[in-house]
């Protein structure tokens, strides 16, 4: 048996449970079996099996209060999975389905997708089976007081920098970082994502929707083709999708689908700049649901389907699909659905969105599939930048940061390519993104000897 067979049947014997983890863990290390022939020495300190054990993982109760008197408790994590080149680094998300197997496998794909942006950041993950939809400012604020109370004591700024995921934006990240600021009586640079009032950067809501269509346009180019006069399908209604949308726009494209939790909405004449304000105020102010744009705009809505579920459902054409919802959104029968309707092209906004089956399609039939830890690793870039500018106390431009932001993505994507083409995988982004990202921190890990 292989070194990779013997590490993927480990993490599947001691921890049972964790599908996602599982599936993350299988999606990567399949493809790292060259890496053993021609990097013995990665082989010779175990560092397949290494990597895939987080560092620590802190799991604590999290009490809270709401706004009738009632006591309720959540469950809080933090995985902080590997700081071979820097310090732990990745989002926290509150929603829930948040389990200990989801938190990892979302820290085991932050380890690659950082080391590919080139800056020194590691890979962690945290969150909580809180729902902060339908609760009050009062309750997420003394949620997020009683989590910061038990994870102040494991992060720091040269230690581990939290950012947001799904159910974290600006709002919880301001109580977080408040409360971080109270106990600790500093202002650092210990939370990314920060309003630019505190401390914050400039594009860094705008950064994962960016980098994503950064990323795809650098596909594209690889066949040369561009946005311009394309269908575009976005999933989700989120921080992501809403800022893929407005970069489509801007090159050319015609985003015709979003969706929540409760609906799919498909505007055929496009969800131009003044339909996606809308979006941004009916889900960032007024905490809507999808369907009152379906409403306003005298569009279809189809309540209780997803984006992919109504493109193989109606027979949608599309040329482009950005998946920016949630996991294993996209199964096989989707993806087929997508190949037959036209699609060329798939980048993924969110964090391990389509299944294996998926990928698998997407792959025999030749189409541009750009993996989440490449594609959309422009939000913890910009994170990063936001970490460089807190060290430095200083405020970068609008203009110089979403510079640096297209910069990273342009760099990304030439070291897919180039690390697929090297390991004889030509146009593979999946095996370029793994081994690339993967190969940087085996080398720092090796460096440090058996720590």
């Amino acid at each position: 048996m292989s070194i990779i067979k013997d590490v993927l049947a480990k993490a599947k014997q001691i921890d049972p449970d964790q599908p996602e983890f599982h599936q993350a863990v299988e999606e990567v290390m399949e493809t790292l079996e060259p890496t053993t022939k021609r990097h013995p020495e990665f082989v010779k300190a175990n560092i397949y099996g290494r990597i895939v054990e987080p560092e620590r993982t802190i799991i604590f109760r999290v009490p809270w209060v709401d706004d009738k008197g009632n006591v309720h408790v959540n469950r809080g994590f933090r995985v902080q999975f590997n700081n071979a080149i820097g310090p732990f680094k990745g989002g926290l998300r509150f929603h829930p389905s948040v389990n200990l197997g989801i938190i990892k496998f979302l820290g085991f794909e932050q380890i690659f997708k950082n080391s590919l942006t080139t800056l020194p950041m590691g890979g962690g993950k945290g969150g909580s089976d809180f729902e902060p939809k339908g609760k009050s400012d009062g309750e997420v604020m003394r949620f997020c007081q009683s989590f910061m109370r038990e994870l102040v004591r494991y992060i720091g700024a040269e230690t581990d920098v939290p950012a947001g995921d799904i159910g974290v934006g600006g709002r919880e990240i301001g109580y977080l970082f408040g409360y971080y600021k109270k106990i600790r009586n500093e202002h650092t640079g210990v939370l990314t994502g920060k309003a630019l009032e505190y401390g914050g950067s400039l594009i860094r809501p705008e950064a994962t929707g960016y980098g994503t269509t950064y990323f795809t346009a650098e596909m594209l180019a690889t066949r040369g083709l561009d946005f311009k006069n394309k269908i575009v399908a976005v999933s989700g209604a989120g921080n992501v999708a809403q800022y893929a949308v407005e970069k489509v726009n801007q090159l050319g494209g015609k985003v015709i689908t979003l969706c929540d939790s409760t609906a799919t909405i498909v505007d055929e004449q496009g969800i131009d700049a003044k339909k996606c304000d809308f979006i941004m105020e009916l889900k960032n102010v007024k905490r809507g649901r999808i369907k009152e744009y379906a409403d306003k705009y005298n569009t279809c809505c189809i309540e209780g389907a997803s984006v992919w579920d109504v493109i193989r459902d109606q027979g949608i054409k599309v040329d482009i699909a950005l998946p920016c919802a949630t996991q294993n959104e996209l199964d096989g029968s989707h993806a087929a659905a997508l190949v037959k309707n036209g699609c060329i092209c798939v980048a993924e906004g969110a964090n391990m969105p389509s299944t294996p089956e998926a990928v698998k399609i997407f792959q025999e039939n030749n189409i541009l599939y750009g993996p989440g830890k490449a594609a959309n690793a422009g939000g913890v870039a910009t994170s990063g930048l936001e970490m460089s500018q807190n060290s430095l106390k200083l405020s970068w431009t609008r203009e110089e940061v979403d510079n640096r932001l297209l910069i990273i993505m342009k760099s990304i994507h030439k070291a897919c390519v180039e690390t697929a083409e090297a390991y004889g995988k030509k146009g593979d982004y999946v095996t370029g993104a793994n081994i690339a990202g993967f190969t940087k921190v085996a080398r720092a890990m090796l460096a440090y000897g058996v720590v």
